[in-house]
């Protein structure tokens, strides 16, 4: 009985692809080209620095653009708070769900490591240098004006960096799960219930006051771009575009464009 358990054991773990290399690896001379462009990108908002010289007296609504004028809410210091750190921090870590089942593999950690790095500077950069370069108040400024606490960072609404990293860890952990163990019965779910908490934390953005609904759908689309894009352009070479599964009547044969 021992034996057929543990035989089923197996069974479903290759199924689920646990015991496989990794999908993904490191090129010297590809990484070397991404890690300095990712290296720039992060260090550019440092050389950018844009602050409002005359800020309006009075803000009003009907100056904001149709689709954000709706968008508007009073601030509200623990929703932000709780959506800028630990919501965004949290999602940012959901990669780790997709490096445990190979961590005992040579590579896995370390090709990881590269590319959520090259992820997460190309992510900071385009955000804060968009935040740097671009003035725009946030939405509390129309309600309440500026907050406590608030006064380097009122005008820097756009884009969203909770979503954007909130995106990038979701998007980057549902693009290499869905590559590394394709046949998961918890994919779906897993990458379903990701995105909703991304969303969640999209949402507590705007009514916490400190985004409009614009600048959380850029964030979201900067995040989603760069957790997408690396592990694509870190998928190996030699890896099968086909699939050979035997079928009750033969073998069935799958090729992935």
């Amino acid at each position: 009985m021992k034996k057929l358990l543990l035989f089923i054991s197996i069974v479903n773990c290759v199924q689920m692809n646990l015991f496989s290399q990794s999908v993904y690896g490191i090129s010297r001379e590809r990484d070397i080209i991404i890690g300095l462009v990712s290296l720039e990108a992060g260090i550019a908002p440092f050389f950018i620095n844009n602050e409002p010289n005359n800020v309006p007296h009075t803000f009003h609504k009907k100056d904001i653009n149709i689709f954000d004028r709706f968008s508007v809410f009073s601030y509200n210091r623990s929703l932000d708070l709780f959506s800028d750190y630990y919501c965004a921090f949290t999602l940012a870590s959901f990669p780790l769900i997709s490096v445990i089942p190979n961590v005992k593999h040579k590579g896995t950690i370390s090709t990881y490591f590269v590319m959520y790095c090259e992820s997460l500077l190309l992510t900071y950069g385009t955000v804060f240098s968009l935040k740097s370069a671009l003035i725009r108040y946030r939405p509390y400024m129309y309600v309440d004006g500026v907050p406590g606490g608030k006064e380097k960072d009122y005008y820097n609404s756009f884009p969203s960096g909770a979503a954007a990293f909130s995106f990038l860890g979701v998007t980057f952990f549902a693009t290499t799960f869905s590559r590394e163990f394709p046949e998961s019965r918890l994919k779906l779910p897993l990458i379903i219930g990701a995105y909703t908490l991304a969303a969640g934390t999209g949402a507590m953005r705007i009514v916490s006051g400190s985004h409009f609904l614009s600048d959380v759908l850029a964030g979201a689309a900067i995040g989603s771009l760069y957790g997408w894009l690396i592990p694509r352009l870190h998928i190996k070479k030699e890896q099968k575009n086909y699939t050979i599964t035997p079928a009750m009547n033969g073998i069935m044969f799958s090729f992935e464009l």
